[in-house]
């Protein structure tokens, strides 16, 4: 058996910031008050266009989009309709003090995509993912009956961003190159939406001072960097380490809302968290038995970042 690699320390610690950063999103979120989530969202995507544009011109990396095909650009849209719902769904989410159920989404996604490639792409999972995903199901099953239904918004986070994870896998574009095609296809709707909510008096971008304008576009970096970080990171560590990291941002974004926000955690809520942490373990420790048995790069489970 050929000696195991070692580390690449800086490859960590970029993914590491980068799971870090997106943790600590519901700290970012509010400061934007008294903006509401859709112009928050609004905001979001033009000021990380902006910020994309940038970087994909220092690249050069134009060339790859003017390449795309008109079934690419189909997929893209797609794609950036997954995203938007998803980051819109993040913001409202945090806007309204439900924090541990936008962690509970992003713990799921991973199950979600073993669930989505069964569905869809008829993939067949190993046993001990078969058994994540009934765990997973119990879980939400759980918390239904705690709280008198189910987690919609994590639901839908975690569906949200599986699809945009499968969406994504078809699309032959780098991640910063994929991130600004996503952001020209919303960027004229964003913008539209902008300009009508100023007219009609709906819009903060005027009258709440110069900080307030500065946070808005604040959004577009605090969107990308963390997306550049990990991409960086991505290339530098194994498969098994990356996903174990990517655990961090919904146990941060758990923790923010249980200890910082304040939200309630029954008992029965407990049980249903304690049940996904349990599907979760499970899923890692055979992910990294798979990775380590087959030398053939596997795809890293997605942890939605909001």
């Amino acid at each position: 058996m050929p000696p195991t690699p070692p580390i690449d320390r800086r490859g960590v610690a970029l993914g590491f910031a980068a799971h870090f950063a997106w943790g600590l999103f519901p700290a970012f979120w509010p400061l934007l008050d008294p903006a509401a989530p859709v112009e928050v969202l609004a905001h979001r995507i033009l000021w990380t266009l902006v910020l994309m544009a940038a970087v994909l011109t220092v690249r050069r990396g134009w060339g790859e989009l003017r390449a795309l095909s008109l079934r690419g650009w189909v997929i893209v849209a797609a794609a950036a309709v997954c995203i938007a719902v998803n980051w819109g769904v993040f913001i409202y989410g945090v806007s309204i003090d439900h924090v541990v159920e936008v962690a509970l989404g992003y713990y799921m996604s991973p199950l979600v995509s073993v669930l989505l490639g069964v569905v869809v792409l008829r993939e067949r999972p190993r046993p001990a993912q078969w058994v994540a995903l009934v765990i997973a199901t119990a879980a939400v099953v759980v918390i239904a009956v705690e709280t008198g239904g189910p987690p919609w918004l994590g639901l839908v986070l975690a569906m949200s961003f599986g699809i945009y994870g499968l969406l994504k896998k078809t699309v032959p574009l780098t991640s910063a190159t994929s991130l600004t095609a996503e952001g020209i296809v919303l960027g004229i709707p964003a913008l539209a939406l902008v300009v009508v909510m100023q007219a009609v008096g709906t819009g903060t971008l005027t009258g709440h001072g110069a900080w307030h304008v500065v946070l808005l576009m604040a959004a577009g970096p605090v969107t990308a960097v963390p997306l550049l970080l990990y991409g960086a990171g991505a290339r530098r560590i194994p498969l098994a380490t990356l996903g174990t990291l990517a655990y961090l941002t919904p146990t941060l974004q758990f923790l923010w809302g249980w200890l910082v926000v304040g939200e309630a955690m029954p008992a029965g809520r407990w049980v249903g968290f304690g049940l996904v942490w349990v599907a979760l373990a499970v899923f890692t420790v055979d992910l990294v038995r798979s990775t380590r048995a087959t030398p053939v790069p596997a795809v890293a489970p997605r942890v939605g970042t909001g």
